[in-house]
């Protein structure tokens, strides 16, 4: 059994060492070099204007005031940053501040205050770059309410500051 086993070992040696080497295979010969196509020019990217994106913090154009307050809300300061730094660098916009209330208190109490509203956040754009001669606050007091409900959630939206850019 032993002779056996060695004998096809050794067998399987041989047929080993009998076998032909697989043949290397050539590289492919490298394509031809095409002549140039014409470079084609980047499509021309239109430059969208912040404001119009609505996902730029621009796209936010009113300040809301808690009853009966005209200083701009911590949350809104942003948002009148945003506009004020807009403005530093497109000196020919121009942007008219509409102060607004809600229903409660007289007419002329509701002017004062709308206009105070307006006069704050052009203030606040002043400060943050914008020129005088950009802006323009008037004040509707309560008469271009956003929402007409008489409860707080319409209130809530009508006590406000648009800031609304000329065209």
């Amino acid at each position: 059994m032993k002779k056996l086993i060695i004998s096809i070992v050794l067998v399987n040696l041989l047929a080993a060492c009998a076998s032909e080497k697989p043949k290397e295979v050539a590289p492919a010969p490298a394509p031809k070099a095409e002549a140039p196509k014409a470079a084609l020019a980047p499509a021309a990217k239109a430059e969208v204007d912040p404001l119009n994106d609505p996902a730029s913090i621009l796209a936010k154009r009113s300040v809301y005031y808690p009853f009966d307050v005209a200083v701009v809300q911590d949350a809104d300061k942003p948002v009148v940053q945003a506009h004020a730094k807009y403005l530093s660098e497109h000196a020919n916009r121009k942007v008219r501040l509409e102060g607004n209330c809600d229903e409660r208190g007289s007419n002329e109490y509701n002017l004062g205050l709308g206009q105070r509203r307006a006069d704050g956040v052009n203030k606040m754009l002043v400060l943050g770059g914008a020129k005088a001669d950009q802006l323009e606050s008037v004040s509707y007091g309560e008469e271009k309410p956003r929402a007409s409900g008489h409860d707080e959630a319409s209130w809530s939206q009508n006590r406000r500051t648009d800031l609304n850019y000329a065209k």
